[in-house]
């Protein structure tokens, strides 16, 4: 999915290390527009690339940018609550979703189809399940808080494996 909005626009990127693997964390002057995690620097950068297709990607250089340390904080203690802007760029619908997921606590989750009839269309949860595999906000906008109806584990963007360490890790921090 590209985002809209990109052409002639200049998006800093930061990548760190954390128990997801690496992770780039991309901000316009809007606020964060991404927060990818993968395993090498140049694959999370080829991935903001295909996103941004028109963006001029700037390398921030810098790790201690409030918007970078602010996420990263936030992926070490999702309870925390985030206070850098977001740059959301999805359909109003893939809003609605994100912002919907955004509500969901740390350490509890959610299903699909309850997402949906939150959100007043209690048929739309294949619709759900897209806009959350088209989020590019991981963490930020919590789409590993949701589960399939019978609570198990479904497909997640970045893989199985990280979406069941972002919930290992929260219910870790609820228990403390």
């Amino acid at each position: 999915m590209t985002a809209k909005n990109a052409q002639d626009e200049t998006i800093l990127w930061q990548t760190g290390h954390c128990y997801l693997g690496e992770v780039l964390v991309a901000c316009t002057p809007k606020g964060v527009c991404a927060v990818l995690p993968g395993e090498t620097a140049d694959e999370l950068v080829d991935d903001l690339a295909q996103r941004f297709p028109n963006a001029e990607l700037t390398h921030a250089n810098d790790s201690r940018a409030p918007w970078f340390t602010e996420v990263m904080n936030h992926l070490i203690d999702s309870r925390r609550p985030l206070s850098v802007e977001l740059d959301l760029r999805g359909t109003e619908f893939q809003c609605r979703v994100w912002q919907a997921l955004q509500e969901i606590p740390s350490g509890s989750s959610s299903s699909y189809g309850d997402i949906a009839r939150q959100m007043g269309m209690p048929t739309a949860s294949r619709a759900v399940a897209g806009a959350c595999a088209a989020n590019p906000m991981a963490v930020v906008v919590p789409c590993h808080r949701v589960l399939r109806g019978d609570g198990s584990l479904s497909g997640y963007r970045w893989g199985i494996k990280r979406k069941q360490a972002l919930l290992s890790h929260e219910q870790g921090l609820s228990d403390r």
